[in-house]
C-alpha cells in the first residue's frame, strides 16, 4: 500500500475509525518546495480518507526571519495543489502557553537553565546523539544566569525518562515504539532567542489543535521519542504519528530551503497546472525541476 492509499473498509458490524485531524505546519522563512508539497499531500489525503480534517498552522516565532508575505504564498500553493484545509491560529498567538509549559517543567525538576554558547558547547568532550553533538550536561544543576544574562531551557532526559517509565508511541509504518529520545541528550526546549523550540512548541500545537496524526518526513522520526516524552511530563493527548519518505534531489539529498530548492510559487507563476503535480507526487513520478 502507498502512503496514500486508502485502506480497506473495516468489517461489517465492526466501529467505524474516528475521523482523523491532520496538520501540515511550514515556517515562512523560505518558499515551500516539493518536499513540502509531498509532506502537506501526505497528511491532506490521510486526513480526507475518512472524512477528516486538514489543518494548516503557520509555524511563525523564528523572529525576524518569519515573513507573513511567505504565509500568504503558502496559501496559495496549497490552493494551487488541489488542497482544501481549515487554518488554526499562528505559533505566535500561543506564546503563553509554551511559557507556561516551560514552567511546569522546570518547577517540576525536568528542565534547567544553561548559558552555554555554542562556540563553548564545541570545546566540551564531543558526544555524537541523534542529532549531531550531543550536549553533555555540564549546566544540568549548575547553571544560575544573571540576570538578563540570554539562557536556554533544556529537558534533564535522563530525570525525565525517571519519571515516565516505559512508555511507547505508534507510527503507522513502523508499529509500536518504545519512546527513548536519550541519544538526543538534553535537548533545548526553549531557545535563548526564541519562546520555545521546535520540540516544545511543535507538541504543544498539536495537542491544542486536536492532531490525531502526527504526518511528517521520516527525518524527523527521532524526534518523535522527545515528543512523546514531553506529552507525558505535561499531561497531554498522545497521537498516532506516520512519518512519510522523503522528496530527494538528483544527488539523492533531501530537498531544503537552505538548499535552495526550486520553489512551488516559480512553478505555479510558471502556469504549471499544479493539481497534476499534486497527482504526480502522490505517483511519486515527477520532475524535481532542478
Amino acid at each position: 500500500m502507498n502512503e496514500t492509499q486508502s485502506p480497506s473498509p473495516p468489517a461489517h458490524g465492526s466501529p467505524a475509525a474516528p475521523a482523523r485531524v491532520t496538520r501540515f505546519a511550514p515556517s515562512p522563512n523560505g518558499p515551500l518546495h516539493l518536499g513540502h508539497a509531498y509532506s502537506a499531500i501526505v497528511a491532506h489525503d490521510l486526513a480526507m480518507e475518512g472524512g477528516g480534517r486538514f489543518l494548516l498552522r503557520i509555524e511563525d516565532i523564528d523572529g525576524p526571519r518569519s515573513l507573513p508575505e511567505l504565509a500568504d504564498e503558502f496559501r496559495r500553493d496549497l490552493d494551487w495543489l488541489g488542497l482544501e484545509w481549515e487554518e488554526v491560529p499562528v505559533q505566535s498567538t500561543r506564546l503563553e502557553t509554551y511559557a507556561a509549559a516551560a514552567r511546569i517543567l522546570r518547577e517540576g525538576g525536568f528542565a534547567y537553565p544553561c548559558a552555554c554558547t555554542r562556540a563553548q558547547i564545541r570545546t566540551l568532550p564531543p558526544r555524537k546523539g541523534a542529532d549531531g553533538r550531543e550536549y553533555p550536561g555540564g549546566c544540568r544543576g549548575r547553571c544560575n544566569p544573571a540576570p538578563g544574562e540570554a539562557a536556554a531551557l533544556r529537558l534533564d532526559i535522563e530525570r525525565a525518562m525517571t519519571a515516565v517509565g516505559e512508555i511507547v508511541w505508534t507510527d503507522e509504518r513502523a508499529g509500536s515504539v518504545v519512546a527513548d529520545p536519550r541519544d538526543f541528550g538534553d535537548v533545548v526546549i526553549v531557545r535563548k532567542d526564541l519562546p520555545a523550540s521546535y520540540h516544545l512548541a511543535a507538541t504543544l500545537d498539536d495537542a491544542a489543535d486536536a492532531v490525531t496524526l502526527v504526518t511528517r518526513g521520516r527525518d524527523l522520526f527521532e524526534a518523535s521519542h522527545i515528543h512523546r516524552v514531553l506529552q507525558e511530563l505535561l499531561h497531554l493527548p498522545v497521537p498516532d504519528w506516520h512519518h512519510h519518505e522523503l522528496v530527494l534531489d538528483a544527488d539523492g539529498e533531501k530537498l531544503a530551503k537552505r538548499r535552495g530548492s526550486p520553489a512551488l510559487a516559480d512553478r505555479r507563476r510558471s502556469g504549471e497546472d499544479g493539481k497534476m503535480l499534486a497527482e504526480q507526487l502522490r505517483l511519486r513520478n515527477f520532475d524535481l525541476g532542478t
